[in-house]
């Protein structure tokens, strides 16, 4: 067995007794004699426990010394010191009061506001990660929709069959379905302007592709 144990065991049963003795000779006698040692040890285990636990230490380090004066104070008078047989007032006053005082000590030590280190950490959940984002389906740009004109567009004006370059049949197709869509979006047909810009063509070829398409 650890020899710190056994002293453990020794001294606090001697104390409990020291502490019996002093509470029957001060007037204590029966089941109320044997109370107040184990009231002392309470309060001073409590008081140790906040402090091992990082309660406030000015209130824990001043019960533990209240109670550990207590049981100390038992242990020097029953040695002799004192006059079991006639005890002194005061001796008799504070067994006395020594139950509300160790009362008011308990309920401090239980109740008293704890500090950070007094609570038992919690590692925060780690948050899920978020999911990631679908790709968009590929889609056809959709150009901005040219302002409505107050009046009907101008009709196609004619190419001029001499100057007017070639273009071909696959731009011709790109520009029909740019038109139907121009036409379906606003109800009306596109204008040459629009379509240039739509098509990024210089203004002859679009010319030249406006008349293949009316």
């Amino acid at each position: 067995m650890d020899a710190v144990l056994v002293q453990a065991v020794i001294a606090g049963a001697l104390s409990f007794a020291h502490l019996h003795d002093l509470a029957a000779a001060a007037g204590q006698d029966g089941w109320k004699a044997w109370a107040y040692p184990i009231s002392v040890d309470l309060l001073l285990v409590a008081a140790w426990r906040r402090l091992r636990s990082g309660g406030p230490s000015g209130l824990a380090w001043c019960w533990f010394l209240v109670a550990l004066v207590a049981s100390l104070g038992a242990n020097v008078a029953t040695a002799g010191f004192l006059d079991m047989q006639h005890p002194p007032a005061w001796l008799r006053f504070g067994v006395a009061g020594w139950p509300a005082l160790a009362f008011l000590g308990g309920t401090l030590l239980a109740h008293s506001p704890t500090l950070a280190g007094d609570r038992t950490p919690v590692s925060p959940t780690p948050a899920a990660p978020a999911p990631a984002p679908a790709p968009a389906p590929a889609t056809l740009a959709r150009p901005d929709p040219a302002p409505e004109p107050d009046e009907e567009a101008p009709a196609w004006p004619a190419a001029d069959p001499v100057a007017a370059p070639s273009v071909p049949a696959a731009l011709v197709d790109h520009a029909r379905k740019v038109a139907d869509a121009h036409q379906a979006r606003t109800g009306t047909r596109i204008d040459p302007d629009t379509l240039r810009a739509r098509l990024g063509v210089p203004a002859l070829m679009a010319d030249a592709i406006a008349a293949q398409l009316t």
